[in-house]
């Protein structure tokens, strides 16, 4: 025979105290139930019936619901619009645009970034998070593939979409070592060919997202920025995209970043950059220019990753500030109609 209760959730049955502090023995809720006896199937029935809609044929099955399918990770590959909206609405986040003929460095400068941020040898900041890791991966995989202790010749593969109206973008979230402040960024790993469409055709459908960047990085190779022959050339389309971007922004532009790469072949001149900003000067659109060395061809000065902390530096510059939600300015009770009325008497 065993004591057991009416009341829900009493365990005087394990522990031997009743919920009541009553005395176990006289407690009216008390009662006994003597196994295959038929008085304790009809006191089992009336616990049942009393302590909510189950039934005796429910008694014994599973609590839960099985799950459709076996619970996974995010698939952490490149994430498109949609769900970068659904991420910057629910916290800020900065949309950087990247542009750049093909074989300018752009892959190779998302590489490089990603390599330095999982070493945790970007200065001035550390990992903080990202939704894209298996996307970093699969772009940095040729960079890790060395034989005989060579390098690759090509650290990184043409980039190539599945859609090709629509970007992927990655993402990466940085904490700022100055004071702990993190930054979701979200960076498109964009072919080649459609700034080159952008310059020829003035194809801008596909750039649509970029109304909504903060940054954008104009890539430029700068080997052929530094030598005399072919540097007008660059210039040349250097300056066609900034119109062609003069056109798609009507509102007031994001801010542009020029980045030559390649710094560990020299660096740019001078006289190169102001030729670009006298000749974009009417376009109304100002840039300022941070030369990135993404890999070394040799043990020179110029490291690998060289100028990457100063970009994210600049692209993070003056994102998020706190704008006050209403100017504080004098009141004059002139000019205030309630204040001025008097009720006649």
């Amino acid at each position: 025979m065993s004591a057991t209760c009416r009341i829900e959730g009493c365990t005087v049955l394990q522990t031997g105290v009743c919920a009541l502090e009553n005395d176990v023995e006289t407690c009216p809720k008390r009662f006994s139930v003597v196994p295959g006896s038929s008085s304790s199937a009809g006191s089992l029935s009336s616990i049942l019936a009393t302590a909510g809609d189950e039934t005796e044929e429910e008694l014994g099955t599973a609590v839960l619901d099985t799950p459709d399918g076996n619970p996974s990770f995010p698939p952490s590959m490149a994430l498109g619009l949609q769900t970068v909206d659904e991420i910057i609405a629910s916290r800020y986040g900065t949309i950087v645009g990247i542009l750049g003929d093909p074989e300018s460095g752009k892959t190779a400068c998302l590489v490089s970034l990603y390599l330095l941020v999982s070493h945790a040898k970007l200065n001035g900041w550390s990992f903080a998070d990202s939704h894209s890791l298996l996307a970093f991966e699969e772009i940095a995989r040729g960079a890790r593939r060395w034989q005989d202790g060579q390098p690759p010749d090509q650290m990184t593969v043409h980039t190539e979409l599945s859609d090709d109206r629509q970007p992927g973008l990655l993402h990466l979230r940085l904490r700022r070592d100055v004071d702990a402040r993190t930054f979701d960024l979200f960076l498109p790993d964009l072919p080649g060919e459609w700034t080159k469409d952008l310059i020829k055709t003035d194809d801008a459908e596909r750039f649509e997202f970029m109304k909504s960047a903060d940054v954008i990085w104009l890539m430029t190779d700068g080997r052929a920025l530094i030598k005399k022959q072919g540097r007008q050339g660059s210039i040349h389309r250097l300056n066609l995209l900034l119109g062609r971007l003069a056109k798609l922004f009507t509102d007031p532009a994001p801010r542009l970043i020029l980045v030559p790469t390649h710094r560990d072949h020299g660096e740019v001149p001078l006289s190169a950059v102001d030729q670009i900003r006298r000749d974009t000067a009417k376009l109304g659109l100002p840039f300022e220019v941070v030369p990135v060395a993404s890999f070394s061809s040799g043990e020179g000065v110029i490291q690998p990753g060289y100028g990457l902390a100063d970009l994210i530096n600049a692209t993070v510059r003056g994102a998020c500030e706190q704008h006050p939600f209403r100017r504080s300015t004098p009141v004059r009770s002139a000019m205030r109609a309630f204040l001025s009325y008097r009720r006649s008497e």
